[in-house]
């Protein structure tokens, strides 16, 4: 099944150098993929992803071992941020 990865701000650097302005990458999923898997697949740190968001809906640290993704999800992921 198909889906959409999104990584923002330094996270970009995992994605395909291709993909790297547009921030995005369309992916080919087995069923039942979850959103850890996605992380991993793309060898992005886990300690990295802060705010995860599957079609903008906030999915927490201890869930995403055990979510499943669905064709034409969008799987958003952002770093730590910090403000001032």
């Amino acid at each position: 099944m198909k889906i959409t990865l999104k990584l923002f701000a330094s996270l970009s650097v995992y994605l395909p150098a291709e993909a790297r302005s547009s921030h995005k990458v369309d992916l080919d999923v087995d069923s039942g993929t979850t959103v850890l898997d996605v992380i991993r697949r793309q060898g992005v740190p886990e300690a990295l992803c802060a705010i995860v968001l599957i079609d903008g809906v906030w999915v927490a640290r201890p869930d995403r071992a055990t979510r499943a993704m669905s064709e034409g999800q969008v799987l958003a992921v952002w770093p730590p941020v910090a403000g001032g």
